[in-house]
């Protein structure tokens, strides 16, 4: 009982931890566009805000200096609460200023903000690595995938319906203290039955080249660019393609930002212990299959099928598809970091995944624009297809590299 508690203490850490880091980006990308457009800001500087994602990728840069200064529970709980009390004053700050008389410093401390963010980012995914091992690292990864749909629910659709009845200074005031309160578990966990803790070394920049140095890493390369294609290439133009159908915007947010992100939250939740029963190896060419399965539904549905309960369906399978997908790709990540280089690792991983997004969205419209949304399906189908065969065939799980095969109840 009290191991089954423990557990529970850690999932809700970092089920609480990663809602708190996700919702910056998914209110600051998603709802602040729309409160500028209502008070007619031009296109060019609601363009500006894009500037708010670099942190995200740069990131990268930063991580080796966490994993540095982190060796014990208490380096990572140092780095997480102070990240996001600096974030917290940050956004204080802002709801202060006014949107028309302050625009650029806003835009700055946005930055400033999604950098605090992305930081707790950084030692919350090495501290999960930490913290939670062997076969329950599948549920883990749950916590962080539906942590991430969480953030964007309440993100893009919560806080705008609070913005409407309270206004900017109260919404984003309410945020700071959400973020400080998300923090709770965090400062009332008691670590017992400390994990290994692994021999330090200075870790610098020249180790996100080392980790291309390692044996058959190519192969996860191409897992992680793979493994979301079929989805990112269709959700990137689908929108536009249920604008083209007639329908509303205001729908289109409920089916994309409620319906959707609800669906593949449920479904992250299942399918950490699905991993967990049945393997990550199995699991991942079962959920290779069924994103086969949603594609090929959304080819389907393009050849006239557009009833709206067919149209609905189709958007819920493709985010139960993402939503499963995250955890085997969170959890095959966690997995093949290296010891000392949790946070490095895994965010070197993850920018994989977000560049094959980015390319993905820009061919996707390329596709949809010269020839038809059909044709785009089809070559969506044919992305999600080259994953199923090479997870089936030809991907091979690669040694774990930070990974205790004892189950985590038994440390």
């Amino acid at each position: 009982m009290k191991q089954n508690n423990n557990l529970i203490h850690k999932q809700l850490l970092l089920l609480c931890l990663y809602i708190a880091q996700s919702i910056p980006m998914s209110f600051f990308s998603s709802v602040v566009p729309v409160i500028m457009r209502e008070n007619h800001y031009s296109l060019e500087s609601i363009g500006l805000l894009q500037l708010i994602k670099l942190p995200w990728i740069l990131k990268l840069f930063w991580a080796p200096l966490v994993d540095d200064k982190t060796t014990v529970f208490t380096d990572y709980k140092r780095w997480i609460i102070f990240s996001e009390l600096f974030y917290a004053v940050v956004i204080i700050t802002i709801g202060f200023l006014n949107l028309e008389t302050n625009f650029h410093l806003i835009i700055i401390l946005m930055i400033i903000a999604i950098t605090a963010s992305s930081t707790q980012d950084i030692a919350t995914d090495a501290l999960s690595i930490y913290l939670i091992k062997g076969q329950e690292r599948s549920l883990g990864a749950s916590m962080q995938s539906m942590g991430s749909f969480i953030g964007t629910l309440v993100g893009s659709g919560v806080l705008l319906v609070i913005y409407h009845y309270f206004g900017w200074k109260s919404l984003l005031i309410g945020l700071s203290v959400f973020v400080m309160v998300a923090l709770t578990p965090l400062l009332t966990y008691k670590q017992t039955n400390h994990p290994k803790t692994p021999v330090k070394k200075k870790i610098s920049l020249r180790e996100l080249l080392t980790f291309f140095r390692q044996r058959n890493i190519a192969k996860q390369i191409i897992f992680l660019l793979l493994y979301y294609a079929g989805i990112t290439s269709i959700l990137a133009m689908f929108r536009p393609f249920l604008v083209d159908l007639g329908y509303p915007m205001k729908e289109i947010g409920f089916l994309f930002g409620i319906l959707g992100t609800s669906a593949a939250t449920i479904c992250s939740f299942g399918a950490g212990f699905l991993i967990r029963r049945a393997g990550k190896d199995r699991c991942r060419v079962w959920f290779a299959l069924f994103t086969v399965l949603a594609t090929g539904f959304v080819l389907w549905l393009s050849f006239g099928h557009t009833s709206k309960m067919i149209v609905y369906s189709g958007v819920i399978s493709l985010w139960i598809a993402y939503g499963l997908a995250t955890v085997v790709v969170f959890t095959t990540a966690m997995d093949l970091t290296r010891e000392g280089c949790e946070g490095t690792d895994f965010t070197l991983q993850t920018v994989f995944t977000h560049l094959s997004g980015i390319i993905l969205a820009i061919i996707s419209g390329q596709i949809a624009g010269k020839f038809s949304y059909t044709v785009l399906f089809i070559f969506s189908v044919g992305l999600a297809l080259v994953s199923l065969i090479y997870n089936a065939y030809f991907y091979q799980p690669l040694a774990p590299k930070n990974n205790d095969t004892a189950p985590a109840s038994e440390i």
